[in-house]
């Protein structure tokens, strides 16, 4: 992998992290086309490692806004950890859940990890066309209530006075464990939606979902350095600082990249209409399931 490879796919995970389009399926499809293998454990570890550049990039570009929201005090910065804390949790038990029954019930074999259906474009494909109809469904519901209503003031989607309680924080991190293993199921679509058809403001939905990106990085990063460290005294291969060089340059790419998008991009998705990524996905899919078609 050259140091170009990973610039191109830093861009593309930078340019797609903002977007609810899945930027993991966008980067394993630019894989394959440049003939790389997305299952393998550098690949898997420079995936998780692109997210974490964008990761700091949104914590830099939101932190003021973040701060004004859940810091603002004592009793708001609580309910946000405990809804956070919730959220996460029920990730936890969903998604790695659904992660060991999946290696367990559906890979078989010794060493049979999810991670081997990264690649399988057969799978990204539908994973996209379902995120898609759910993106499709809450945008069309958010749009017909603001002509009904009118769009909420930037005051109401400024201190979330909608809510959020735990109990649609539950959901939303249910939602988020179903995204784990499957690429393509985009994990910010999918809880944003999930979200605004709970009831949730679309402006509050996308800075809690983000929230519980920070939170998911790190073990996702940890699952990772553990996979390739193993794959490594299995074969042999070479040192670990070696190993992991593409992917922190890869991190420090995807957080300039990232940057950049969301200068870009955030005003424009503050007032674009949320179903247009619902369309997106789903041409996307049918684009992936071509490119599987004819051999990729």
């Amino acid at each position: 992998m050259s140091l170009l490879h990973v610039i191109i796919l830093a861009i593309i995970q930078g340019m797609a992290e903002l977007l609810p389009v899945s930027s993991s399926a966008h980067v394993i499809v630019a894989e394959k086309l440049m003939g790389m293998d997305p299952t393998a454990p550098a690949m898997t570890l420079l995936l998780v490692m692109l997210h974490t550049g964008t990761m700091f990039a949104v914590i830099a570009y939101f932190w003021k806004q973040w701060r004004k929201t859940y810091f603002r005090d004592a009793r708001t910065f609580k309910t946000i950890v405990g809804q956070l804390f919730v959220a996460s949790f029920v990730t936890a038990i969903i998604g790695y859940g659904l992660i060991e029954a999946i290696e367990k019930l559906i890979l078989h074999g010794k060493h049979a990890q999810v991670e081997q259906l990264f690649g399988r474009l057969d799978l990204i494909a539908p994973a996209l066309a379902v995120v898609g109809i759910l993106i499709l469904i809450a945008g069309l519901r958010h749009s017909r209530e603001q002509a009904g209503s009118g769009a909420l003031s930037s005051e109401d989607r400024a201190d979330g006075s909608t809510g959020l309680n735990m109990n649609q924080a539950g959901w939303i991190g249910g939602i988020q464990g179903l995204c784990l293993p499957f690429r393509g199921f985009s994990r910010s679509g999918a809880t944003i939606s999930t979200g605004m058809l709970l009831g949730v403001t679309k402006a509050r939905a996308e800075e809690f979902s983000f929230a519980l990106a920070v939170i998911l990085t790190p073990p996702a990063i940890a699952r990772e350095v553990w996979r390739l460290m193993k794959a490594q005294h299995l074969a042999g291969a070479v040192p670990m600082a070696s190993a992991m060089m593409p992917s922190l340059l890869g991190m420090v790419f995807a957080f300039l990249a990232g940057l950049v998008a969301l200068k870009w991009l955030s005003r424009w998705l503050e007032s674009g209409r949320w179903y247009w990524f619902g369309i997106y996905c789903l041409v996307a899919a049918v684009a992936v399931e071509y490119l599987r078609h004819i051999g990729y």
